[in-house]
């Protein structure tokens, strides 16, 4: 079915769900497109959009955007670029933008509570309650001590820094690699993957996607962090060779795993979800009420200054 194109409202082609408060604000300004709805279907309505939302994760696939002649802004709900392809923008005059600073704490605090539900076994011990083994006697390992620990961090920008900065209290051993060492930062730089993850206990990364970042983490890193190592994610799932992965937990070569991501969202790979050493969320590290409802009021910001032409927060 396709939608009613309205001429007196400019387009504004959803990708991914807002909040209602959101999604009725921008309908104040922009006749709203969800192609998330059962029936969506563009038709007429493409030559009236000019501008697309999204989230870091969903971002703007090639073909749509190939086929929206008047588009011209993509503000994304997120930090991340790598689900844009932004050489394409610029050869269309696309500008894109995103909202830097207000997920990093919240980003962090969900690193953190990863590694703290795998190494103490919260989700296992949730699950050893609620299935009444405890009154039965059976037996639910011991966890890992989390104070102390040596951990790897692959990316130090500000979410990196922001778990970086959260370890020290439990006074954690940092070491960490990226583009380049910085000279702010007290922690110790290593070049290269292999030795952030070899013998630590978590490896954690917090590093940008794209193609410089695929599949970073292959069986050589995994088998480098060790039989007793966790792996915490909260970067992109295209970060990790996810098939290497699956057989290093399967075959108990890991520790564990904490993963908010994956590499074909929202497919998980199935042998995952029956392993009591891995830590499994849908992608939700910056989902807080506070948060989500700041990037999303940027977001709405930021087409309203675009169309104004007044300065841009977050542009790639």
């Amino acid at each position: 079915m396709s939608q009613i194109v309205s001429f007196t409202k400019p387009g504004l082609l959803l990708l991914d769900r807002f909040t209602r408060a959101t999604e009725d604000r921008l309908a104040a300004t922009f006749e709203v497109y969800r192609c998330y709805e059962p029936e969506f279907s563009l038709g007429r309505a493409a030559s009236a959009i000019v501008a697309i939302t999204t989230s870091g994760a969903k971002g703007a696939p090639r073909a749509i955007v190939e086929s929206l002649p008047s588009v011209r802004i993509v503000s994304i709900r997120g930090v991340g670029t790598d689900a844009v392809d932004l050489e394409l923008g610029r050869r269309k005059g696309i500008v894109v933008t995103t909202t830097p600073n207000l997920l990093t704490d919240d980003v962090a605090d969900h690193a953190l509570a990863l590694l703290l539900a795998c190494a103490r076994r919260l989700c296992q011990g949730d699950r050893f309650v609620r299935e009444g083994l405890w009154q039965h006697g059976s037996g639910l390992p011991l966890g890992r001590k989390v104070t102390g620990m040596h951990v790897g961090m692959v990316g130090l920008g500000r979410v990196g820094r922001a778990i970086a900065t959260r370890l020290e209290a439990f006074s954690a051993t940092i070491r960490y690699t990226d583009v380049r060492a910085f000279d702010d930062v007290v922690y110790e730089y290593v070049p290269g993957i292999l030795d952030p993850a070899t013998d630590c206990d978590a490896l954690v990364l917090a590093a940008s996607g794209g193609p410089g970042s695929l599949h970073i983490v292959d069986r050589s890193v995994l088998d480098a962090l060790g039989t007793q190592g966790m792996l915490i994610s909260v970067a992109r799932g295209s970060l990790v060779n996810e098939r290497a992965l699956v057989d290093a937990l399967v075959e108990r070569r890991r520790g564990g795993a904490d993963l908010d991501v994956f590499a074909n969202e929202p497919d998980v790979p199935p042998p995952l979800l029956a392993l009591d050493h891995v830590v499994l969320q849908p992608h939700r590290a910056s989902a807080t009420e506070e948060t989500r409802l700041a990037m999303e009021a940027l977001v709405v910001e930021n087409l309203l200054a675009h169309f104004a032409g007044t300065p841009l927060v977050g542009a790639a």
